[in-house]
């Protein structure tokens, strides 16, 4: 398949707010030996994505300065050693950076393909939240059928994939959310309750059900504490970012005496390997969920290219429930 040389992408023209991004031209990416190229029909948007262009958050040595951690699209080109693909598979990819734009490359390992039954625009939402609930929810938070589950954020991205994550393999699923619209939209995605952090103490309601046996939290700030008051004995806390800081006063006596667990992880500074290796496991355990249909993407919005900086200006006003993706 013979490609054009340049692409429409947007760039991150320097640190600052959404109006910052812009429609450039740039080379259409050549794939390395284990890597394919991808036409991208769609690409999600996402925090990280925010948090690069504010200049907080520096896309990792050799990844493209473009933004976009996942897209969906149709392989094009294929790299010497690349065995799993060929050309005109349609795939959904975790990207190292790169995705607002209409070609991107990404090592192989980390594409899977589109779950049957879901189009582009579906695909493209499954990468960057999946890979990241399962590492943390499943793997480092090692969730077990029955236990108590708290996530913050419910109907976010990361939240809504969550939630029916952890009720498909049979976890009892609380949320929290700062609307009634957004606390509903929790319980019907299967979260038993979900709590309003505007009117009601996530730790009271914790407490009262016996605590958390983990919690999924992305808010930090004064939530840390607040978090170890709700969990369980021998709860475990999974921290996979900090809207409201990093930093907190905290008595870690409670941790010792009730044997808690606290830790926290970034998918996109994790080694080749180790994505491909979380790749494998959601094609296994996770895909048949969702051909299925018992797990689903929820889409927010669809914005054009051009309008990346629109989207970015959606995603923060934190209105949205679910994903948002961009149309390519």
């Amino acid at each position: 398949m013979s490609l054009p040389t340049t692409m429409r992408a947007v760039e991150i023209s320097q640190a600052g707010g959404p109006d910052v991004l812009r429609l450039c031209s740039r080379p259409v990416p050549v794939p390395r030996a284990d890597e394919i190229v991808i036409k991208v029909a769609y690409a999600g948007v996402n925090r990280p994505d925010a948090l690069q262009r504010a200049g907080l958050y520096n896309p990792p040595a050799g990844a493209s300065d473009l933004p976009g951690l996942e897209a969906a699209g149709e392989v094009v080109a294929v790299g010497a050693s690349v065995s799993m693909w060929v050309v005109g598979d349609q795939v959904c990819a975790l990207l190292p950076g790169g995705g607002y734009a209409e070609y991107v490359a990404t090592p192989a390992a980390h594409a899977l393909p589109v779950p049957t039954g879901l189009s582009l625009e579906q695909a493209a939402c499954l990468p960057e939240t999946f890979f990241t609930v399962w590492s943390n929810v499943f793997e480092r938070g090692g969730l077990q059928a029955g236990e108590r589950f708290l996530v913050h954020g419910g109907s976010s991205g990361i939240g809504t994939t969550a939630i029916q994550l952890a009720r498909a393999f049979g976890a009892r699923v609380f949320a929290t959310a700062g609307s009634g619209e957004k606390c509903a939209a929790c319980v019907d995605l299967g979260a038993e309750r979900a709590i309003n952090y505007r009117n009601e103490d996530f730790v009271d309601v914790m407490k009262g059900e016996g605590g958390a046996n983990l919690i999924l939290d992305m808010v930090g700030g004064d939530y840390i504490p607040r978090n170890v008051r709700a969990l369980a004995m021998e709860g475990r806390l999974v921290n996979i970012a900090f809207l409201q800081g990093s930093k907190a006063e905290l008595n870690f006596a409670a941790v010792m005496m009730r044997r808690l667990t606290l830790t926290g992880s970034t998918l996109r500074p994790q080694s080749d390997a180790q994505k491909a290796r979380i790749a494998e496991a959601l094609r296994a355990k996770v895909w048949p969920l969702i051909a299925s249909g018992r797990v689903a993407p929820v889409i927010d919005s669809r914005y054009a290219l051009a309008d990346a900086s629109a989207a970015h200006a959606h995603m923060e006003n934190g209105a949205h429930i679910g994903k948002i993706v961009l149309e390519i």
